[in-house]
């Protein structure tokens, strides 16, 4: 239902205000409601306006500090002061024009001095200036101003594409790094492991060839106690004729068969019994000099 008017009565509907001119001045404000007019003293409704809160979409077009073209999408929204309808009639004919000039003087003053990123980070602070500034300028002719919305900063596309890239390329970066550092992590693992099983391999030859010399002294002795007449050396060619022996049958027992040429015959096996025997004698010669 809207504001319907005869010539000496009318009804004036709710968030509106009329405004009554007497002889073609501001005479009174029509509030809400059923309302007379007195046509014979001059009374007539000049006109009807809304108090409710309205709306207003204004895209800025400005530059940053840093030379980047940007939009700026505001909504500002805004009402009539009711008390004060009659400034808001008379003193303004297109309020949104208005509000739209001291937006745009407000914002392309505060703008170029911050960079696109500083723009994103306060846009807060470029709302609150162009708050301040209508609500001094709009107050004075009878408007409030409620809210200011930054709805949306749109950069130039081209920069857009660029700050993209930026993002990927510091984003594959940050992938490299880790990925740089999960391979180090593995190439210490791996050398670690490495050197712990060459150790653990070295211990165990050690304790091979230890368990080696104590059943090599171990017959030695038994052979030399049991059987009468026969001495060290001869035992010790013995064993080694049988270790050399053994190690042929291994040689061709092995599931892995490759051509191995090896000298064959006695006069062999006794320059290596010779060789072991020097060594071992060089060994406890050493151990010797080592506890003096």
């Amino acid at each position: 239902m809207g504001n319907t008017f005869c010539l000496f009565c009318g009804c004036v509907e709710q968030s509106s205000v009329g405004v009554v001119e007497q002889w073609g001045r501001f005479h009174r404000l029509a509030q809400p409601g059923f309302q007379f007019f007195n046509p014979l003293a001059g009374e007539c409704l000049a006109g009807i306006l809304s108090t409710r809160i309205a709306s207003l979409d204004v895209k800025i077009e400005t530059k940053t500090k840093d030379n980047v073209f940007v939009q700026l999408l505001c909504s500002i929204q805004y009402r009539v002061v009711k008390e004060n309808a009659d400034d808001a009639f008379y003193e303004l004919q297109n309020p949104q024009e208005q509000i739209q000039a001291y937006v745009f003087d407000v914002a392309r003053a505060i703008v170029p001095k911050m960079n696109l990123d500083e723009l994103f980070e306060q846009k807060g602070e470029v709302t609150r200036c162009v708050l301040e500034e209508l609500e001094k300028v709009m107050g004075e002719y009878g408007y409030s101003i409620e809210h200011i919305l930054m709805v949306d900063i749109i950069p130039d596309p081209a920069v857009r594409r660029a700050m993209n890239e930026i993002n990927a390329a510091q984003r594959m970066l940050r992938a490299s790094e880790f990925k740089g550092e999960a391979d180090k992590v593995l190439i210490v693992k791996k050398a670690e492991a490495e050197a712990e099983s060459k150790y653990l391999g070295g211990v165990g030859v050690a304790r091979q060839r230890q368990a080696i010399t104590d059943g090599l002294r171990e017959n030695i002795l038994q052979f030399s106690t049991k059987v009468e007449g026969t001495s060290a050396k001869e035992v010790m060619d013995l064993i080694m004729i049988t270790q050399y022996f053994d190690t042929i049958r291994d040689l061709g027992n092995s599931s892995k068969n490759t051509t191995v040429f090896i000298p064959h015959g006695p006069g062999h096996v006794r320059d290596i019994s010779n060789q072991i025997r020097n060594g071992m004698m060089e060994a406890s010669c050493a151990q010797v000099t080592d506890s003096e």
